[in-house]
């Protein structure tokens, strides 16, 4: 009789639910609105665990499914779930995203959505999109791309005339990093369409009244002409072979450029290098006198965090990106975990690291928190860079957490972190350097008031 492993069950998953990565892409849309087919109690979860990073109300509309339903389909209540987001909140579209439960059951939500603008085709109807987005086939990373990817091919359906305006894909960065990305391309004097822009949709202003749609996002009529753009750069060295941006190159021939998540001096260097080459335009002074306060801040801080161990967790871009960076500056990356799988991380890390890299860090796809953080402790970290998840572990084990990516819920202002490009790189380091020396200062039996 042979042998097998034994199961084991999912303690502390290192991802989150796909449509939770679609509806903040969705989000990122003028007008947008996140619906759920599924069931309310998805839709409930997904707010409450968005807000507790973004500090905004976020509303996400539900099918709301019951027992019933998941015998007899969803048809009707994704239908009259529609109808009543329009009523209430007159949006310009809505983005439809699938759970586990109508997957399940083998909705057809195409078909509906086809009847549904038949239907109520004397309406005045938003634009409609879906994405199949089942927990259990993915992550929110996989929901984030996928939305992304849905928008481009059921938005932009027609090659519009050529113009100068560079498509800018940047994965899940943070809203501040929407903003910087935004200022970069204006000091290039170059016209963008970033797709998703969550910069004010997630992370508004104070308003005297309620508003239902938040302003902000990418315009409808922005995406329309994505065709006819000059190029595309999308962020991600992991990213699925089929993406908004290859789309885009397939359709309409919009040149590709797929470039890693611009962290640290090497990936930050070749982002500012691809817009020159697209805009023909020298980079501006601002981002050489950025690099040059960079470099500067390497030398001055490497005494403090070379050959430190760090452990790094989080999106397969985002780890890649900061993998780049920590071996730059001279920290061994001895482990990497991230809850995606088949995203060949291991080579991605390796490609970025190789000439700079003191030591080849364990890399891990689609793990659990409780598996990582037991081989972790045995190889003696001194400081763990991801998001809130991993504080347990850092308090049991009295070393540093920086605190990066999504979701960050306990500390304030994680939408406001900047992780990319010169500066968002010399904030990152900023923080670790800290991070490094408050713990040193604070184990001193006697402190030190100078470094």
């Amino acid at each position: 009789m042979s042998k097998t492993s034994n199961y084991v069950s999912t303690t502390n998953a290192c991802k989150l639910c796909t449509p939770l990565g679609a509806s903040l892409a969705f989000r990122g849309v003028e007008g947008g609105i996140p619906f759920l087919h599924g069931s309310q109690g998805c839709a409930t979860y997904m707010r409450r665990y968005i807000i507790s990073h973004f500090r905004e109300s976020i509303d996400i509309a539900s099918s709301a499914l019951g027992e019933k339903n998941a015998i007899y389909g969803g048809g009707p209540n994704l239908k009259k779930g529609i109808l009543n987001v329009m009523i209430k909140y007159e949006p310009k579209v809505v983005g439809v995203a699938t759970t586990c439960l109508t997957e399940t059951i083998g909705d057809n939500v195409p078909m509906f959505l086809s009847e549904f603008k038949k239907e109520f085709s004397e309406l005045p109807l938003p634009e409609i999109v879906q994405v199949s987005t089942p927990s259990y086939n993915g992550t929110h990373t996989d929901g984030w791309h996928g939305a992304v990817q849905a928008i481009t091919e059921q938005l932009c359906l027609e090659k519009t005339s050529a113009s100068d305006t560079v498509n800018i894909l940047p994965n899940m960065v943070s809203c501040e990093d929407i903003r910087h990305l935004r200022e970069i391309c204006e000091d290039f004097e170059i016209a963008s369409t970033i797709l998703p822009d969550i910069s004010e949709t997630l992370d508004g202003i104070t308003l005297e009244d309620y508003v239902k749609i938040p302003t902000g996002g990418t315009p409808l009529k922005d995406i329309k002409k994505m065709s006819g753009s000059k190029a595309t750069i999308e962020f991600g060295r992991c990213l699925p072979e089929k993406t908004g941006g290859a789309s885009l190159q397939e359709r309409f021939k919009t040149p590709n450029y797929r470039i890693g998540l611009p962290i640290g001096l090497r990936e930050s260097d070749v982002f500012f290098e691809t817009l020159s080459k697209i805009s023909g335009k020298k980079i501006p002074r601002r981002y050489e006198q950025q690099r040059g306060r960079l470099v500067d801040a390497f030398v001055d801080g490497h005494k403090y965090v070379f050959g430190k161990r760090a452990v790094v967790y989080g999106e397969e871009d985002l780890v890649t990106g900061l993998c780049s960076f920590l071996t730059e500056i001279g920290i061994d990356v001895i482990l990497v975990g991230t809850g995606s799988k088949n995203k060949n991380l291991e080579t991605h890390i390796n490609d970025i690291t190789r000439d700079v890299a003191t030591c080849v860090p364990e890399v891990h796809e689609g793990v659990d928190f409780f598996d990582i953080a037991a081989r972790a402790e045995e190889l003696k970290p001194d400081i763990l860079i991801g998001h809130s998840k991993g504080y347990q572990y850092a308090k049991a084990w009295d070393i540093p957490l920086i605190r990066v990516g999504f979701p960050i819920h306990d500390r304030f202002g994680g939408q406001r972190t900047k992780h990319i490009g010169y500066e968002g790189t010399l904030s990152l380091l900023d923080r670790i350097i800290n991070a490094l020396l408050e713990k040193k200062q604070n184990d001193s039996p006697v402190g030190y008031g100078y470094l």
